[in-house]
Order: C-alpha cells, then sequence, then structure tokens
C-alpha cells in the first residue's frame, strides 16, 4: 500500500479486532507505522520479552516487554466524534484535497 492511501495515522487512537489481544478489547494509540510491512505499533498492545544484554555498565541488561508490530488489518480506528470503532473512507474535499471520513457517522476524522 502506497503511503498516502494509508488509513491509519500516527497518533491515532485504535482497537484490536482479531489476534489474540481482541477479546480484551484492548485500545492503544499509534506509535509506528510500517508501510511497506503493513503493520502498526500501538501503545499498550502485543507486548513481547525480549532479552537484552548488558554492555556498558550504566545500561541494564535483563529481559524487558517491548511492543510488537500487529498487522494494520488486525485494528480499527475508533471514531473520534462517535466513540466506536469504524472502518474509514475518504471523499474529496473543494480545492482537490481529500480527508478520511467515518463510516458509522459519515463525520470527518482529520482537522
Amino acid at each position: 500500500m502506497e503511503r498516502g492511501k494509508l488509513k491509519i495515522k500516527k497518533g491515532d487512537e485504535v482497537v484490536v479486532v482479531a489476534g489474540r489481544e481482541r477479546f480484551a478489547k484492548k485500545k492503544g494509540k499509534v506509535l509506528k507505522i510500517f508501510p511497506e510491512k503493513n503493520t502498526v505499533i500501538v501503545e499498550g498492545v502485543n507486548f513481547v520479552k525480549k532479552h537484552r544484554r548488558q554492555t556498558r555498565q550504566d545500561r541494564q541488561g535483563g529481559i524487558i516487554n517491548v511492543e510488537a508490530p500487529i498487522n494494520i488489518s488486525n485494528i480499527m480506528l475508533v471514531c473520534p466524534k462517535c466513540g466506536k470503532p469504524s472502518r474509514v473512507g475518504r471523499i474529496r474535499l473543494e480545492g482537490g484535497s481529500s480527508a478520511r471520513v467515518c463510516r458509522s457517522c459519515n463525520e470527518i476524522i482529520d482537522k
């Protein structure tokens, strides 16, 4: 998918709808997007254990929890207006620009 065609952006509030995190209805903010792999990193979702070596005296080693990427098809955007998870569409505005729109309440998501 091209960079301009993504329906999820950094900073969006999303909810997990598929995978092992869906039963807890976990919500979080998108921290990073990898468009070439179709994955995103969501705050507080999909933790994995990472073993880190102590490289210097000041860097602590051990087992740490980090957020792993989750596929973009497994999340849905939470509409800031209606507060429900919804699909995202695009509309053309005057002047030739486009904006994302909530499919539930038909409100424009982008500012």
